[in-house]
């Protein structure tokens, strides 16, 4: 019955929308700027009015694939039924997170300097808990439920450099269909799920999230999969507090450990949790000196910190800090490199080539002019009370974000997928 509703409620809004365009034109035909402007107005206000439907019609249901998928979905951003963040609490939630970036993009360095480092790292549960409480419904709106980027060959689409670069890590750290496996820092699970696939591995993942658990877990039911994979609530710091020693095969990360106030005791709880021998492998955000970032640099800074403040992080480490902490808790670094090293090749696309998007069905949220649309949208349904306030300032963190990440991959001094293999002694 909600299905048919929805239907003739879709039709009814197309057919106003093609009598008010051709009205328009009949009226303003002469003059195309005033046509433009209208048609545009239009549109919006019939889009608005098919959400507010929409939303009192329908209800927001998961999808074991793809949630989010439709722009009706938009009014469940940040107030679902698993959300943990009231609706008063968004705005709350923004505030604090902001206050532990206080200064950013506004006087560079300001972030940079130790006691801004160090009190991120002091309240870094606060900052990470409170990031993904905000962010999760964005990356899956716009992003899917890997919430990671992926080097990508010409002629790949952007799932299929995801499920690669997952695929990849399963294949370097040898999981098998025996294999016991803990994922760190597993958002939503989407990685997890896609390993399980083509292992048939046993997989735990680990977040400090608790809206990332209640989702992730409702995405392997759904799947059929939830006595093979599971996601807890933990923290990656606390690891031994969680499982006991020798647990697990293998263990994987993918850009999480980039949250982490303190890699080495991160780093430990792994290998504590490993067997003897066990191997673990990753993706981790770093900037890269051998390639140009120039810590004096303040245009380099500018984007570092553009980065941090929008991703949730500390600060961002080299790649020769990520492999000293390694090996200063108990690994054996047997591989490592920037997988996204060909970034300009002619036979890849750029990773950051994502955040530009293309002008697909699957691929216009990830264009700047879709996120101009979806921050356009989630405005429009603060200011109508549907979403949360605060909605509005987290659709901004990201959006400028973006633009740094995307600064970062061109100039080179950034990257997303610092591989690392290391076998616990």
């Amino acid at each position: 019955k909600i299905s048919l509703q929805l239907s003739i409620t879709n039709a009814y809004f197309l057919s106003k929308a093609i009598i008010i365009i051709t009205m328009i034109d009949n009226l303003f035909g002469s003059n195309p700027e005033n046509s433009g402007l209208l048609v545009v107005g239009s549109l919006a206000a019939l889009l608005c009015g098919h959400l507010v439907l929409s939303f009192i019609l329908r209800s927001f249901t998961r999808d074991g694939d793809k949630s989010f998928g439709s722009v009706g979905d938009a009014a469940s951003l940040l107030s679902n039924n698993d959300s943990v963040l009231g609706r008063d609490g968004v705005k709350q939630s923004i505030a604090e997170y902001e206050e532990l970036f206080s200064g950013a993009r506004n006087d560079v360095g300001t972030t940079s300097t130790a006691d801004s480092i160090q009190n991120r790292e002091k309240e870094y549960k606060t900052m990470v808990n409170s990031f993904y409480d905000l962010v999760t419904d964005f990356y899956e709106w716009g992003w899917g439920q890997s919430f990671h980027f992926a080097p990508r060959l010409k002629g790949e689409t952007f799932k299929e450099s995801i499920y690669r670069a997952e695929h990849y890590l399963a294949l370097r750290s040898n999981i098998k269909p025996t294999s016991k496996v803990l994922d760190v820092g597993c958002g939503v699970g989407g990685p997890m799920r896609n390993i399980h696939h083509f292992t048939g591995a046993d997989i735990t993942g680990v977040t400090i999230n608790e809206y990332q658990v209640r989702v992730g877990n409702q995405y392997c039911a759904l799947k059929g999969i939830d006595d093979k994979c599971r996601l807890t609530q933990g923290d990656f710091q606390k690891l031994p507090e969680k499982f006991e020693a020798g647990t697990f095969d293998a263990a994987y990360a993918i850009e999480a450990t980039c949250h982490s106030p303190d890699r080495k005791v991160c780093f430990s709880g792994v290998n504590k949790c490993l067997k003897k021998g066990g191997l673990f492998v990753g993706y981790d955000w770093v900037v890269l000196p051998e390639s140009g970032y120039d810590s004096k640099n303040p245009d380099h800074v500018r984007v570092k910190e553009g980065i941090e403040v929008g991703n949730g992080l500390p600060t961002l480490a080299t790649p020769q800090e990520v492999i000293r902490a390694l090996e200063e808790s108990g690994f054996e670094v047997l591989d490592s490199f920037d997988a996204n090293r060909n970034v300009h090749s002619d036979r890849e696309i750029p990773w950051y080539q994502t955040l530009n998007g293309s002008f697909t069905l699957s691929g216009f949220r990830m264009t700047h002019f879709g996120r101009i649309c979806t921050h356009s949208l989630v405005t429009a349904l603060e200011f109508l009370r549907i979403a949360p306030k605060g909605s509005v300032r987290v659709s901004a963190l990201l959006n400028a974000t973006a633009l740094d990440l995307v600064e970062g991959g061109r100039e080179e001094i950034f990257t997303p997928s610092f591989f690392f293999l290391a076998r616990k002694k």
